[in-house]
């Protein structure tokens, strides 16, 4: 089991290499209680108050393996660096 604030690790998209930002949220099926999906903020977000691009949001089916450094996802960055170029 881990603490919530254990898991702000570093995202790495193994398509690439690139790192895609730091795990800051997750979303959660409210009926199931699993996760569904990692947040990573968008570039250029400070503390979430100044604008930048749109947050990243990564399908738990993509994700590699959640390692004691890094989260490892698989991830098409497509044109517009939202995934969704690379498709399920």
């Amino acid at each position: 089991m881990a603490k919530a604030s254990e898991l702000r690790k570093d995202v790495i998209n193994i398509r690439t290499g690139r790192r895609l930002g730091e795990l800051v949220d997750v979303e959660i099926d409210e009926k199931t209680g699993r996760i569904t999906a990692l947040v990573v903020p968008g570039h250029s977000r400070l503390w979430g108050l100044l604008g930048g691009e749109r947050d990243i949001v990564i399908p738990w089916h993509r994700i590699v393996r959640i390692g004691p450094d890094c989260i490892l996802v698989d991830w098409d960055d497509g044109p517009d660096g939202t995934g969704g170029a690379g498709g399920a």
